[in-house]
């Protein structure tokens, strides 16, 4: 399943590309960043491990954010694989960085988690080729404090840049060829999430 093929998808759904052993999110820096994560597989230590970053396992929604790789800080697009192990564990200890009475009891349990936590769970429109908003949402997860440190140096695999994909998708939209467009798209899945995951992050049901 493509990016485009959005008709009926739950609103809230968890999905993302993964193997057996890893998950895919993607993040956009500048050149002396990104450079250097690709070339060495892993973040340099001017990389800020003390404030929250932000990992999106959309791509599309990617796109949106750095606008296809063209915004000021944004040149180099990444796709960072990171292990299951480590998004689970994410997923598991995260919490919605706004109160939502149809997750939390009342503010006060909502408060008590996200003291908690070092994980926050955003779900923002997912986009289309155009990068418009669709109905239902894409999943963005904020690293603070730990979880920033172990996804630095513990959780990733692999990078590769995707800012030349990035790049020819934009293009073939422009030029009005959307097939070709949607066939270059990563495939992104339901990724399954246990019970609690569903309960605490107000996802859809898988």
């Amino acid at each position: 399943m493509t990016n485009e093929m959005t008709a009926e998808l739950p609103r809230r759904q968890i999905r993302a590309r993964y193997t057996e052993r890893t998950v895919t999110v993607y993040q956009a820096y500048r050149p002396e960043i990104g450079d250097h994560a690709i070339a060495h597989g892993a973040f340099p230590e001017s990389w800020s491990r003390s404030r929250m970053t932000w990992i999106k396992p959309s791509f599309l929604w990617m796109m949106y954010r750095c606008g296809w790789g063209t915004k000021p800080g944004q040149e180099r697009v990444l796709a960072l694989e990171i292990s299951r192990a480590g998004f689970d564990s994410a997923l598991a200890g995260a919490c919605l960085s706004h109160y939502d009475r149809d997750v939390h009891a009342d503010r006060r349990e909502w408060s008590e988690r996200l003291r908690d936590s070092t994980v926050r769970v955003q779900w923002d429109p997912e986009r289309d080729l155009d990068l418009r908003p669709l109905a239902h949402r894409s999943l963005q997860l904020g690293l603070a404090g730990r979880a920033t440190r172990d996804y630095a140096d513990h959780w990733i695999e692999a990078v590769r840049d995707v800012t030349p994909l990035a790049h020819r998708v934009h293009e073939l939209v422009r030029a009005g060829d959307r097939a070709a467009a949607a066939a270059l798209l990563p495939e992104e899945r339901p990724y399954p999430v246990g019970a609690s995951v569903v309960s605490n992050l107000g996802a859809t049901a898988q």
